[in-house]
């Protein structure tokens, strides 16, 4: 019966699929990044950091449907810009968790939650991974998302959108790993723990995530 319940767990579709092609990526990149601005540092520095990003109008009007991937590629880069290394990081993590709180709340089926929560942990890792892979152009835009499951599970993202174009002496795709840890933890088992192992700002060939519990 669990293997069978997981074979068909789903989870809804937001946007055309055909979004993939032309780079678009789920409003949460911004809606939740500005949220965390506003949690973490106040409403100076997030007006000052979508300013940079010439994403300003964005905090009185936020945006509803998938958004043009350029535009989260200048966000993201524009908050690792204005901010310190440990500020930035703190913002990130805080946004990936916001929109892996608002998943759970609007888009994750209540049904499908609770089939995920009795599953034993191997089998759920299967599931959600199936389905957050079946998903991945809603957040990975023109990158490449690959999924091995198991304990523990790895994430792969090439041409990752989060880093695209940038240098670093760590990992800073914090955003997908909260995103991912807090899925995981909630729905899979409260241990869970995602963190970034390689990042293509370092020269990796992709950003790989691993989750382990």
């Amino acid at each position: 019966m669990h293997g069978t319940r997981a074979q068909h767990l789903q989870l809804p579709r937001v946007a055309a699929a055909s979004d993939h092609a032309t780079g678009r990526i789920g409003p949460n990149a911004i809606i939740q990044t500005a949220e965390a601005l506003r949690l973490l540092r106040g409403e100076t520095d997030a007006r000052r950091v979508f300013a940079s990003g010439g994403l300003e109008p964005y905090l009185a009007a936020p945006p509803a449907d998938m958004v043009d991937e350029a535009e989260v590629i200048r966000l993201h880069r524009a908050v690792r810009a204005a901010l310190d290394a440990d500020a930035a990081r703190a913002v990130s993590l805080k946004a990936g968790q916001l929109t892996a709180l608002y998943l759970l709340a609007h888009r994750i089926p209540k049904p499908a939650q609770r089939v995920l929560r009795v599953l034993p942990a191997r089998l759920a890792s299967h599931a959600l991974s199936r389905a957050i892979a079946a998903h991945a152009w809603t957040f990975a835009g023109t990158g490449l998302f690959t999924a091995r499951p198991g304990r523990p599970t790895i994430y792969e993202i090439s041409h990752c959108p989060l880093c695209r174009v940038q240098g670093a002496d760590h990992p800073i795709c914090d955003f997908y790993a909260a995103t991912f840890e807090t899925l995981f933890a909630t729905l899979v088992h409260r241990n869970a723990r995602a963190r970034e192992i390689s990042c293509e700002a370092m020269g990796a060939s992709a950003c790989r995530f691993v989750i382990d519990w």
